[in-house]
């Protein structure tokens, strides 16, 4: 039996490229999420930076701001991890001039739903943290955000 390298090479290259970065984006999100003083390591950066920035601010309009920052972040990172896992999923083709599809989407879509829930409920065994449904639904956006933009980038390009 012999080994095809060159089919190796190409399966080997393809992990390197599609599902490497998105095992390595998981593993910070789960990273961040273990993270007991999450939320009091925005508020060091942040309060001196709006202190800065307004000097008689509230701590009503910290706690405000600090809220949309965290919400923000929660948006972004599942956007990314949307958009690498739909890259992944996707199994491009050279010359593809529709490279989107319905069903790779749908099925991140589905698997990241499932990750942030599985997140949110990591978080409940973390010392200062919760988990939360409310987080779910905004880490879901974010995935939605990232496919309307791929579907708006790939799904309408002209073949």
């Amino acid at each position: 039996m012999s080994v095809d390298t060159a089919l190796i090479e190409r399966l080997m290259l393809s992990f390197l490229r599609y599902w490497l970065p998105l095992v390595l984006w998981m593993a910070v999100i789960f990273g961040a999420s273990a993270d007991a003083q999450s939320t009091e390591r925005t508020s060091r950066f942040l309060e001196p930076f709006l202190r800065w920035l307004k000097p008689e601010v509230t701590a009503r309009e910290i706690e405000a701001v600090r809220w949309v920052v965290r919400k923000a972040a929660h948006v972004i990172e599942f956007a990314l991890l949307a958009w690498l896992l739909w890259r992944a999923l996707r199994k491009p083709k050279r010359n593809d001039p529709r490279p989107w599809s319905w069903k790779p989407a749908a099925a991140t879509l589905g698997i990241v739903i499932l990750y942030a829930a599985a997140d949110e409920f990591h978080q409940r065994f973390v010392p200062n943290r919760t988990g939360s449904i409310q987080d779910v639904c905004i880490d879901t956006a974010g995935a939605v955000l990232a496919l309307a933009i791929v579907w708006l980038w790939y799904g309408r390009r002209k073949s």
